[in-house]
């Protein structure tokens, strides 16, 4: 029963020794490698939503791959309000689709193309902060990945009542305690070692995120039990599709863009982000 529950840690490590250090090398790059990396994430997972949801539609996924790497390329060469203006215009032809082919069930059929249009557009914004673009990057992954680790290993070590059975029975209180945790004490250990200032902000920013980046997990497991999926592909093993790995990631990438863009425009979200 014990190794029942560990049965897919093996195939979780393997998969994050391949997939972190092409993450953090397209990360370091920058420029058109981190564009590409991004765009190829979110076509993806514009692939996985379509197929779940429209059915595999082919001019529904054109749509979302389009809102997809609009999202990536028009920000940093045409800028993020082209970007947004763009998949709106997206976002509304497949909303013609979707009346057009009749009754929907739920809200799903309605969300795709934001949903994997907007996340790309916020992570080109921030890595293209000139100062801080690597750093707030890495640091969203830190907390992110710590986030991920802690929830799954608490979770399954201790157990105990259900955070949302409804949406997803594995999902634990124990693990969502593990979740704040384990982002908050990655996050002080980051902001030392990059110097980056006030440390006890950091562990409140992360502490404030984690959350988030479980509420993006459970709109990923509300959709698979709305259409009755286990994974959203099968790209990742140990993971399941793309979207079962960064769902939280693309959470949390937009809700520190939006303070980072609030507080120091879009030029320099990550200074927004990063600076207290």
């Amino acid at each position: 029963m014990a190794g029942a529950r560990w049965a897919d840690l093996g195939l979780r490590v393997a998969s994050a020794c391949v997939l972190i250090p092409l993450v953090l090398g397209a990360v370091w790059l920058g420029g058109i490698w981190f564009t590409l990396l991004v765009a190829l994430l979110a076509v993806l997972m514009a692939q996985e939503w379509t197929a779940i949801v429209h059915g595999g539609n082919s001019p529904q996924f054109a749509l979302h791959a389009a809102a997809a790497m609009a999202g990536a390329f028009l920000t940093g060469t045409a800028g993020a309000p082209a970007a947004v203006l763009a998949i709106a215009v997206l976002w509304a032809l497949s909303a013609v689709l979707v009346k057009l082919q009749g009754p929907q069930a739920g809200i799903w059929p309605w969300l795709g193309v934001p949903y994997v249009g907007v996340p790309a557009m916020v992570l080109v914004l921030l890595r293209g902060d000139a100062t801080y673009g690597v750093t707030v990057i890495v640091w969203i992954l830190v907390i992110v990945w710590a986030a991920d680790t802690l929830a799954y290993f608490v979770g399954k070590s201790v157990g105990g009542p259900k955070l949302a059975p409804r949406l997803s029975p594995n999902k634990t209180w124990a693990g969502f305690a593990g979740a704040v945790a384990g982002s908050a004490i990655a996050s002080a250990i980051f902001a030392a070692a990059a110097g980056l200032g006030n440390i006890a902000i950091f562990v409140l920013l992360a502490a404030l995120l984690a959350p988030i980046e479980q509420l993006g997990d459970l709109f990923k497991s509300a959709l698979k039990r709305h259409y009755g999926v286990k994974d959203s592909g099968a790209m990742i093993p140990g993971h399941g599709g793309v979207i079962d790995r960064i769902d939280g990631l693309v959470a949390v990438a937009v809700a520190a863009a939006v303070v980072g863009a609030l507080r120091s425009g879009l030029t320099a979200t990550g200074e927004g982000v990063l600076v207290w």
